[in-house]
């Protein structure tokens, strides 16, 4: 298929001041849907040129117009006050939803192409018209997602996967007990709960965007870091905590910190409070408070290095399995055969 692909961010390491997770994931997909043989059309900016100045020469297509294609792909945007709801041209203006509702417009509503919307935010609304006019599919990254949406979970690339030694990983020496490297949209609830307590007691580090920190003076607050940078800090870092906004943690929707941790050795302690948590790590990484979160990095300290350390590691290397890239494209490809064909079929998850 030729797949109209909209999205807002980077293919590459893109710039420091801006979030943007997908980042992690989002080229292993790309590369792996070229693998198969779709053509795909990028149909936002080509940010990674504009302002990362890194070239990507002829691997991928950009179009600033409605090229002809038979599926449009929205990573989907939304309205966020200051920033893409001011006039074009405006001083901190960006032009991502102004872009999508020109694509919307065009493609799903006068056209109607086929249109698949991954709300890997949580933004649209359960009453969406978008839920429900015959040409959309909404695919979301949770184990359990809106009723009529399809899972579609955040990718990780097989070969790291099958590459990752858990005990070469254990073995690595380690200066930080506790690191986490991700923005506070929030997060305050289990960052006040989980890690706050805990980077009272351990070496630790906060990389991301944190702009309200008062109420954690003990914390050690980096601010933001270059993509290239956050595999460098799990790789110091003995453990983690998985944290998340609320509309993700109830319906086990895990984002890409988890294999940006276990990949690079360092351990995801996970809330209790995420459904199926027991999915994304073992019992023994399961947390219910503050203190457990510092029983456990003691009890980790106290392995580091061993057999048991490395058989933790192995255990959250296994778990990941369930985002592994060639099962998200099989998914995906899934969902876009039925998107694409005529005849309407059950929706579920994929």
């Amino acid at each position: 298929m030729k797949i109209g692909y909209s999205f807002w961010g980077f293919l590459g390491n893109g710039i420091t001041d801006t979030p943007d997770g997908g980042r992690s994931h989002r080229r292993p997909l790309i590369d792996a849907l070229l693998g198969r043989g779709h053509e795909i059309v990028f149909l936002q900016a080509n940010r990674d040129l504009i302002e990362a100045g890194d070239d990507l020469g002829n691997a991928y297509a950009f179009h600033s117009g409605t090229p002809d294609i038979d599926v449009l792909f929205l990573e989907w945007r939304w309205a966020i006050d200051g920033r893409n709801t001011t006039p074009c041209g405006t001083e901190g203006h960006t032009c991502d939803l102004h872009r999508q509702t020109e694509l919307v417009t065009w493609y799903t509503v006068r056209l109607g192409t086929p249109t698949l919307i991954w709300d890997k935010d949580r933004q649209l609304r359960p009453d969406s018209v978008w839920r429900r006019i015959r040409q959309t599919t909404v695919c979301e990254a949770a184990l359990e997602p809106t009723a009529g949406a399809h899972r579609l979970l955040f990718p990780v690339d097989d070969r790291f996967l099958d590459e990752a030694d858990p005990i070469v990983l254990a073995k690595k020496p380690r200066d930080l007990v506790l690191g986490y490297v991700g923005n506070q949209y929030d997060r305050d609830q289990h960052f006040d709960r989980f890690f706050a307590p805990a980077a009272a007691h351990f070496d630790h580090l906060v990389g991301g965007k944190w702009t309200k920190t008062d109420r954690w003076p003990h914390v050690r607050f980096l601010g933001r870091l270059p993509f290239e940078a956050v595999h460098a800090v799990y790789g110091r870092s003995l453990a983690t905590v998985l944290m998340l906004p609320e509309r993700y943690a109830v319906v086990g929707q895990m984002t890409q910190r988890i294999f940006e941790a276990v990949l690079a050795g360092c351990l995801p302690l996970a809330p209790a409070d995420i459904l199926h948590a027991d999915r994304f790590v073992p019992k023994e990484l399961i947390v219910s408070s503050g203190s457990e979160v510092i029983e456990r990095l003691a009890h980790l300290q106290q392995i580091a290095g061993t057999q048991q350390h490395a058989d933790l590691i192995a255990a959250c290397l296994d778990r990941l399995d369930l985002f592994r890239l060639s099962r998200q494209v099989d998914a995906l490809e899934a969902v876009l055969e039925t998107a694409a064909s005529p005849v309407e079929v059950e929706r579920g998850a994929a």
